[in-house]
């Protein structure tokens, strides 16, 4: 597979969606780097999270303006990328544009249940079960005007990445 143009995806949803996995095979697929968004959270955030205290929009902020700066050193010495990000709020994917207005969001959607089934099984993740519920309920789907795609998690990741490298435009073999 090869990329067709310097298209940069950002992909978003709750925790326990897969965003790093698929994050990282499409930027493989790609040919560009992947950056993972929550190492960029600060360790006050990580904290919080780990204690089931669910982060408000001032504690992001400082998250969402590291990330911004790492958008623009990648769009600059890379051209296109792949960053992992929950951008749950409308809000936040305007603040990651304002780093790079030709961004493209992949929004991993699903239910609850499968969710919360993923989050138990993981190790070593800050983001406890318990914090799933609160994203879900501030989460805002992509709107009409945003660039993006809303894909089933039920798929499996390659379903997934070849989703989004057709949506993307990039060659497919």
């Amino acid at each position: 597979m090869t990329q067709t143009s310097a298209t940069s995806w950002v992909v978003m949803g709750v925790s326990g969606s897969g965003k790093s996995s698929v994050g990282q095979q499409l930027a493989q697929a790609l040919r560009c780097p992947f950056i993972e968004g929550d190492a960029f959270h600060a360790p006050e955030n990580i904290a919080r999270m780990s204690a089931g205290i669910a982060l408000s929009d001032a504690d992001r902020a400082g998250w969402l303006s590291a990330l911004g700066e790492e958008i623009r050193r990648a769009r600059r010495q890379h051209g296109g990328y792949v960053l992992s990000c929950s951008a749950l709020k409308r809000q936040y994917r305007d603040s990651l544009r304002q780093a790079d207005p030709a961004l493209r969001f992949a929004h991993l959607h699903g239910e609850a249940a499968l969710l919360a089934q993923r989050m138990a099984g993981r190790n070593a993740h800050f983001m406890p079960p318990s914090l799933l519920l609160s994203q879900l309920a501030t989460l805002q789907p992509l709107e009409a005007d945003e660039a993006g795609i809303v894909l089933d998690i039920r798929n499996s990741t390659e379903q997934l990445v070849h989703r989004i490298l057709t949506q993307s435009g990039a060659a497919v073999r």
